[in-house]
């Protein structure tokens, strides 16, 4: 009681102080040694015993609320990267041979940094916002994984064939379909927060929420992922084909539960699951150029027999898919915490109130 005096004075509720002692490490098992049956029991009895501050602002749990005109903002700004690339794409086709290659270059150009400004805008507010904000090394991985989405095949089927040399062939289809889920994603991220509030709310025991929780993250990556399939489709058909479609969705999978982790207060594992794709996708071309060093052909087998089994898609899909895999595993252990979500919720209030 003394040691979590300040945590049972500001509460306003046993389940704010069960949270609190959850991310303090507190186990059912340590409130046993208190003689409690479990963590809710032992908060009860701190928040029976330990008088609150007079006068603090109520901020105990509570089922958010419908704020239509929120959401339609939101809603609104995550679908500007794909409006501007699906403008972009419409501009290119309609001035193919008629103008040169620096004003279709100037039209890509404006395209992409519309449809960066407009994905920094969804990231700073809605549901993506992480409180605090991404590290400048998630950014730069980020930028990576998506840059390797349109150049990333093209470069790993130049060095097998002996190059780099040449024109190399864009395929701009997964791209486009990438930016068209950031909103399929932010409501996803808004769907999994607002139910995981809820089932908090109604949960009297960690144990149940955390059983609850679960359900709902598998369910949300899964509605994106459907989502994310249809759109990689139909941009696919509009470019006739061509792209990395599997590593396509395996990257967004990623982004999302690395989003989803920093918005809920885990941006460290977040980093490290980008950070491993990256170095995958850097690696496969890295050692079949290595291989050409006499003696040390053998390094350029792995990823010689990888291509030659799935393709040059094979790689992306590889790095992103295994990294999701790991993200997934993580998120399922952290967000299923209350401690996580109650951080989130403070966080969304402070924004509102700000």
């Amino acid at each position: 009681m003394h040691r979590h005096r300040e945590l049972c004075e500001r509460a306003v509720d046993p389940l704010e102080i069960a949270a609190g002692l959850e991310a303090h490490g507190v186990t059912d098992r340590a409130a046993a040694r208190y003689r409690h049956r479990d963590v809710f029991s032992l908060a009860e009895e701190l928040f029976a015993r330990v008088p609150a501050v007079a006068g603090e602002p109520d901020t105990g749990l509570r089922a958010p609320e419908r704020d239509t005109g929120t959401r339609a903002a939101w809603s609104l700004r995550a679908l500007v990267p794909g409006a501007a690339c699906i403008a972009t794409a419409g501009a290119l086709r309609l001035t193919e041979g008629t103008l040169g290659g620096q004003g279709r270059l100037a039209i890509a150009l404006t395209g992409a940094l519309v449809a960066l400004v407009g994905l920094s805008l969804s990231l700073r507010s809605g549901p993506l916002h992480a409180v605090g904000g991404s590290s400048w090394t998630a950014h730069v991985y980020g930028c990576w994984l998506l840059g390797h989405v349109l150049y990333g095949d093209a470069l790993l089927d130049q060095v097998l064939s002996g190059g780099p040399e040449g024109s190399w062939t864009v395929t701009p289809a997964p791209l486009l379909g990438l930016a068209l889920s950031v909103a399929p994603a932010a409501w996803c991220a808004h769907l999994f927060s607002v139910r995981a509030h809820r089932k908090l709310i109604a949960s009297r025991a960690l144990e149940e929420f955390a059983a609850g929780v679960r359900p709902l993250l598998f369910g949300a990556v899964a509605l994106h992922l459907g989502a994310l399939a249809g759109l990689l489709h139909l941009a696919h058909l509009g470019y006739g084909g061509g792209g990395p479609f599997v590593g396509a969705a395996a990257l967004g999978v990623l982004l999302l539960l690395a989003r989803l982790l920093a918005v809920h207060g885990f941006p460290e594992p977040a980093t490290v699951g980008l950070a491993a794709a990256c170095a995958v996708e850097a690696l496969a071309p890295a050692l079949v150029l290595t291989g050409r060093l006499p003696g040390l052909h053998f390094l350029a087998r792995p990823v010689d027999a990888l291509v030659m089994a799935a393709g040059t898609g094979a790689v992306p899909a590889l790095a992103c898919g295994a990294a999701a895999l790991g993200l997934l595993i993580t998120a399922a252990v952290v967000l299923s915490r209350a401690s996580a979500h109650t951080r989130a919720q403070s966080d969304d209030e402070t924004r509102s109130n700000g």
